[in-house]
């Protein structure tokens, strides 16, 4: 899954969680973004497909990273070195045969993360099984999967898209989330989900423009 759902008052993940981003991450209102051309509600793709169009929770942003391209993309999918820059990622491994070769559709994997207590559930550790979908190397990655622990279960959709800019890479990102809990109260799960979009870019943008210098 995408999980961004929680990550303590630090970072992010499935139920999702906190920090705001470092240098320009922009968050987008997460009930969507309008194209002005056709009026349509805009959202990213990954080869064609999005995220989720029927959730409730929902939330997109951005960020500007001043790195190469091939640091940024070798960062994001090298799935089993998250926790090296990700403090809230507890643990993270590839499950599909391809083990630690570059991620493709059909890659899985299974990773944990730490959710606080909130006003409808006590504070647990989400095991989150995420499948990629779709994927184009060095541009997009949609993937998807469940996160589930201490009673939660919470199916997302997480489409990231990375494009070469002046000055780095644009690396733009939208997931959603569904499940009971989450729907239950739209707007504390948005927050808890934004939250941990922009930690995790934020994360992403130190660890790439530290590596650059």
């Amino acid at each position: 899954m995408s999980v961004s759902v929680v990550r303590g008052a630090k970072r992010h993940a499935v139920a999702v969680v906190v920090m705001s981003a470092m240098g320009i991450a922009t968050a987008v209102p997460a009930r969507a973004s309008v194209d002005p051309a056709s009026g349509s509600v805009s959202s990213l793709t990954c080869r064609g497909q999005g995220v989720d169009p029927n959730a409730k929770v929902r939330y997109k942003t951005q960020i500007l990273i001043h790195a190469p391209l091939e640091t940024v993309w070798r960062l994001q999918t090298d799935v089993e070195n998250w926790p090296s820059w990700q403090a809230a990622v507890m643990s993270a491994e590839r499950l599909d045969h391809h083990g630690k070769g570059a991620l493709r559709a059909g890659s899985s994997f299974r990773w944990t993360t730490p959710v606080p207590a909130t006003p409808v559930s006590p504070a647990t550790t989400l095991t989150i099984t995420s499948t990629v979908q779709q994927l184009k190397h060095g541009s997009c990655i949609r993937w998807t999967g469940p996160a589930v622990g201490g009673g939660l279960l919470i199916n997302g959709t997480h489409v990231w898209n990375f494009t070469k800019v002046p000055g780095g890479v644009l690396v733009r990102t939208e997931e959603t989330h569904t499940g009971p809990q989450v729907d239950a109260n739209v707007d504390m799960a948005t927050q808890l989900l934004g939250g941990g979009l922009e930690a995790w870019l934020a994360e992403l943008k130190a660890t790439a423009e530290a590596r650059t210098r």
